[in-house]
């Protein structure tokens, strides 16, 4: 019997998925997700810990410098690309979503705004590019309570992380969230 989520990720499936069996698209779906929770591990890991530490000032950095390197690194590893988008990015240089994964980002806010967990939201499907042929998943990062610190409200971030933060991203779009709400997606591309 196929679980829901299962079935949400089969939906997207058109026929450049026809010859795929369910059991490749499960081994897809496992790995995707496997690899989407090691960086969202290990990028709250060294998050928590920066802030336990120094406060929001620091979590800054680790978001610059640490989460581009985590996700390069797996990706490397892994042979595929993942790595974090947003609609609305801190980093366009790295977070901007390509179209695809624009799609799938209003998709899981209207599922989030339907009332769906935001921790369960995610989506997969094959598609077919100019380049090639990709298994292609998103899982959705909403925002925890230490997330506001620099994903918040402009009342909810220090005046010395707002600077940091003006400094490090002058093109910042990425405040004015609340916990619960996503913060964008951790997205995932493997060549077929």
């Amino acid at each position: 019997m196929w679980t829901r989520s299962a079935l949400s990720l089969m939906a997207g499936l058109g026929l450049a998925s026809a010859t795929l069996a369910a059991d490749d698209l499960a081994n897809l779906t496992a790995d995707a997700r496997d690899v989407t929770g090691q960086l969202l591990r290990q990028i709250s890991g060294e998050l928590k810990r920066e802030y336990q530490l120094s406060g929001s000032l620091r979590s800054v950095v680790v978001c610059k410098y640490t989460a581009p390197e985590v996700s390069s690194a797996l990706s490397r590893k892994n042979g595929v690309v993942v790595k974090r988008v947003s609609l609305r990015v801190r980093n366009p240089s790295l977070g901007s979503p390509d179209p695809w994964e624009q799609k799938v980002l209003e998709a899981f806010d209207r599922r989030r705004a339907a009332g769906e967990s935001g921790e369960q939201i995610e989506f997969g499907e094959i598609v077919q590019e100019p380049v090639g042929r990709y298994y292609r998943y998103m899982k959705a990062i909403p925002m925890a309570e230490f997330c506001v610190a620099c994903h918040g409200t402009r009342e909810a971030i220090s005046p010395a992380t707002l600077a940091q933060i003006a400094s490090e991203y002058p093109h910042d779009q990425a405040i004015g969230y609340a916990v619960g709400e996503l913060r964008g997606a951790v997205t995932y591309k493997k060549p077929l």
